[in-house]
């Protein structure tokens, strides 16, 4: 795979979003552009303790197709997560009719050679 970092990135963007249809969450924005960040998908997965209800999932793709830097997840530093909250606290702030549950998850994808993706999804990886 010869491809620039950013058509990586939204290749690792697409595969996250059909995975996360596919385990039943419902895509609301891609790139979504905040003051303090992009998050790459927001999603809503529905409640599976309160049927009717959702949960706002914010998903920070990470993709890698080499181990020279370490595993996808751990690029996440400390100052990425306390972007990723604030961008999550402005998104809902700007979208009262999500006023519900919310979590921030981190989708880890390795594609090595032509092997098919790796999927890590870490749910509620970030917290305030």
């Amino acid at each position: 795979m010869n491809i620039s970092p950013q058509e990586l990135g939204r290749w690792g963007e697409k595969i996250a979003a059909d995975f996360l249809v596919e385990q039943g969450y419902t895509i609301i924005c891609h790139n979504e552009r905040t003051p303090y960040g992009e998050i790459d998908l927001i999603t809503q997965q529905p409640h599976k303790s309160n049927p009717g209800k959702c949960i706002t999932v914010f998903v920070e793709v990470k993709t890698r197709r080499s181990k020279t830097f370490g595993y996808p997840e751990e690029s996440i530093t400390t100052s990425k997560q306390e972007h990723l909250i604030s961008a999550a606290s402005h998104f809902l702030q700007e979208h009262h009719e999500l006023d519900q549950d919310w979590r921030i998850d981190v989708i880890a994808i390795e594609s090595y050679d032509s092997q098919k993706p790796i999927i890590h999804h870490f749910e509620n990886a970030i917290h305030e």
